[in-house]
């Protein structure tokens, strides 16, 4: 550890910070791994008056545990984006929901979306390096003269929302978003929700071999107003995994639902479920709902083809550029042995690697489909992938050794 300004050295782990710190004069915690970046915001936070600085070489592991900690024990919390721009911010909203601590961000980069995104996750700062230390102080001095209070307790939502989104008709992402959810069901044994926005006509319900619904989303978008958890139960199906199924309409609906009504929607599921799996299809007219927020894991699933992979690559610029671990890239009918591009050129295309990918199982597929019943009942290969998602999306994979949080020493 650190620590500028009068208060002494001490090799404490976080979680030993004792419960009452000291308030005489400013605390600070600098969290950031990249040990150029942090020294040049901790030269400019030695200089500020009344404030002590502590400095952490790595984020805290534990995303449920440690931010409510870090917000309780210090009055400001300065994060570093670029180490991981998407862990950061789900550490700034959490912190932000769960402690009175204002939060802080420091970048290289000159991004306005980027500072735009994490602003409205809380950051009440947003520092580009190198950073004009007079902008620091009164940063600084803006918190200390108006401090910010605990946050009100707010509805729970749901920990995880998977949107299941198509970059191109025939991709397989209804079969894909319908298995991941009864595996999602089975595994974790906690409520889960599938909603089929597939307009019209979806098919999420056949591909687990559910009869016809007797109420589909047009009921539950029909008037946003009056849709509440109870109501949303009565319109629901169950499957025989324990999985629930608010189905598409199995008619062409009257009218378009609103983005409005599609938000209450999400808003209601996610408080009544532990876990809410939407199949998207190829929605991308929904891109603006909270469907796609960043408290969602989106699923891009593609194929290995031309016209699928220029598709991949649009919607990713245009629409999730910033996003790392909440987007999910799924490759499906993968044949490695049968394809025209290696994985450095598939790469390429989607500007990063796919994160999962779904084999081609013609016999499996068409058995199933052919019986009514679900590929995730099915020990085959595409089962086997589909059920390594859902237990990675859940936190059930095999756990790896957590890090240990502990201040910078010198």
């Amino acid at each position: 550890m650190t620590e500028t300004g009068n208060s002494k050295d001490s090799d404490q782990d976080l979680r030993q910070v004792p419960d009452t710190p000291i308030k005489s004069s400013l605390s600070i915690a600098l969290i950031g791994p990249d040990d150029d970046r942090r020294k040049a915001l901790l030269s400019v936070l030695s200089e500020c008056p009344g404030a002590r600085t502590q400095e952490f070489s790595a984020f805290p592991p534990d995303l449920d545990e440690l931010p409510r900690t870090v917000g309780e024990q210090y009055d400001i919390v300065i994060l570093d984006v670029d180490s991981d721009p998407d862990y950061v911010f789900d550490l700034v909203e959490r912190i932000c929901t769960t402690s009175a601590a204002c939060v802080m961000v420091y970048s290289a980069e000159s991004d306005v979306k980027q500072a735009v995104r994490f602003m409205r996750a809380g950051a009440r700062e947003y520092f580009t390096l190198p950073v004009i230390a007079a902008e620091v102080a009164s940063a600084i001095a803006r918190a200390a003269a108006h401090p910010l209070t605990a946050p009100a307790p707010t509805a729970k939502l749901a920990s995880q929302a998977f949107v299941f989104l198509g970059a191109k008709g025939g991709c397989g992402v209804t079969s894909i978003a319908a298995n991941f959810a009864m595996l999602v069901a089975q595994e974790s044994k906690q409520p889960t929700l599938l909603i089929d926005f597939g307009q019209p006509l979806g098919d999420a319900g056949i591909n687990l071999g559910m009869a016809s619904a007797n109420y589909s989303t047009a009921n539950a978008l029909q008037d946003p107003s009056r849709l509440d958890a109870r109501f949303l139960s009565s319109l629901v199906e169950k499957h025989v995994s324990g999985l629930s199924v608010l189905a598409a309409p199995g008619d062409f609906p009257s009218s378009q639902p609103t983005l409005e009504g599609i938000d209450r929607l999400l808003e209601v599921a996610r408080q009544s479920f532990s876990y809410v799996v939407v199949d998207a299809g190829t929605r991308i007219d929904l891109m603006e709902s909270t469907l796609f927020d960043e408290s969602s894991t989106v699923y891009l699933v593609t194929q290995v083809g031309i016209s699928e992979l220029r598709n991949s690559n649009r919607l990713i610029n245009r629409f999730f550029s910033l996003r790392l671990r909440s987007l999910q890239i799924v490759l499906n009918r993968y044949t490695p042995k049968a394809l025209l591009f290696d994985d450095t050129q598939i790469a390429k295309a989607l500007t990063r690697p796919a994160n999962w990918k779904i084999p081609d199982d013609y016999a499996t597929a068409r058995r199933t489909e052919n019986t009514g019943t679900p590929i995730a009942l099915d020990n085959s290969p595409i089962s086997i992938a589909i059920r390594q998602m859902a237990r990675a999306a859940c936190g059930l994979s095999e756990e790896k050794k957590k890090k240990s949080f502990s201040f910078f020493k010198k």
